[in-house]
């Protein structure tokens, strides 16, 4: 068995060509070894060359309705009034956790896809904390004092 990196297309279809070879290979075997790596590195590879782009909340809501033959009036439960529903799903509203909670469980739809990906990013810019007795402190405030 050689093992080497996914770095080409050419690289990329022989791996894909040997695992449909070893597909099958009984578990523990040197052949379900290397399944279990060129499997790993052709995954590698296709994320790095073949990234999947996650839809915004809005689309896959609008997915969800079409598939379950859904109407706006559907979704008024879960959102709220007409109006709001139209705002959602027109972009000028974001959804708040609440209905993102009464979505997942109305339509099904996984928490991550309603969040989107911008809230699952962490902030570029974050401010550091000092604890509260250090900071009045640099302010001239003394510390406050337990009561006892």
């Amino acid at each position: 068995m050689r093992i080497q990196p996914v770095r080409t297309d050419a690289e990329h279809d022989a791996a894909l060509a040997r695992i449909t070879q070893l597909m099958g290979a009984e578990p523990g075997t040197e052949a379900s070894d290397e399944l279990e790596i060129l499997v790993t590195l052709v995954d590698a590879f296709e994320l790095k060359h073949f990234p999947i782009n996650v839809p915004d909340p809005v689309t896959v809501i609008k997915f969800q309705m079409e598939q379950q033959g859904l109407a706006r009036k559907d979704l008024e439960p879960m959102i709220g009034s007409r109006a709001r529903v139209s705002e959602i799903l027109t972009g000028k509203r974001a959804l708040t956790l609440p209905m993102i909670r009464r979505l997942h469980h109305g339509l099904s739809i996984p928490v991550e896809l309603l969040v989107g990906i911008e809230a699952a990013q962490p902030p570029r810019h974050t401010r550091r904390h000092r604890p509260a007795a250090e900071s009045r402190a640099s302010r001239g405030v003394p510390a406050r004092q337990n009561a006892r």
